[in-house]
């Protein structure tokens, strides 16, 4: 999976709450382990933390690898979501790039896993 920590986007597939359609989005992520780490702004008002709230089974495609795994939101404060806040805004936050601070403070920390090599 070392070649996955560098990618820059993943595509994440959750099943539609009402529909039933498969929905993909390209995201920011973050890995530890066997986990994926995702964190939305929006919190739960974004569709696809909607959909995974109702069906957590999803598709995390990182590079040309796919990973069916089960997404779940992660308590505030909790070590996971301290975790993901901090590992994503390691991740993205560049010198001298956009302050993402804000967002690492107030957005909805996601966990996807197991996800195996």
């Amino acid at each position: 999976m070392s070649g996955a920590v560098a990618e820059q986007f993943c595509y994440l597939t959750t099943t539609g709450r009402v529909s039933g359609s498969p929905h993909t989005i390209e995201i920011w992520f973050a890995l530890q382990g066997e986990t994926a780490y995702l964190l939305s702004g929006d919190r739960d008002r974004s569709d696809w933390v909607r959909n995974l709230m109702v069906m957590p089974d999803v598709v995390l495609k990182i590079g040309e690898r796919r990973h069916a795994a089960r997404a779940r939101v992660l308590d505030e404060g909790r070590p996971g979501d301290v975790e993901a806040r901090r590992l994503l805004l390691e991740k993205y936050q560049h010198a001298g790039g956009e302050d993402l601070a804000g967002w690492g403070r107030t957005a909805l920390a996601v966990a996807i896993g197991p996800i195996q090599p």
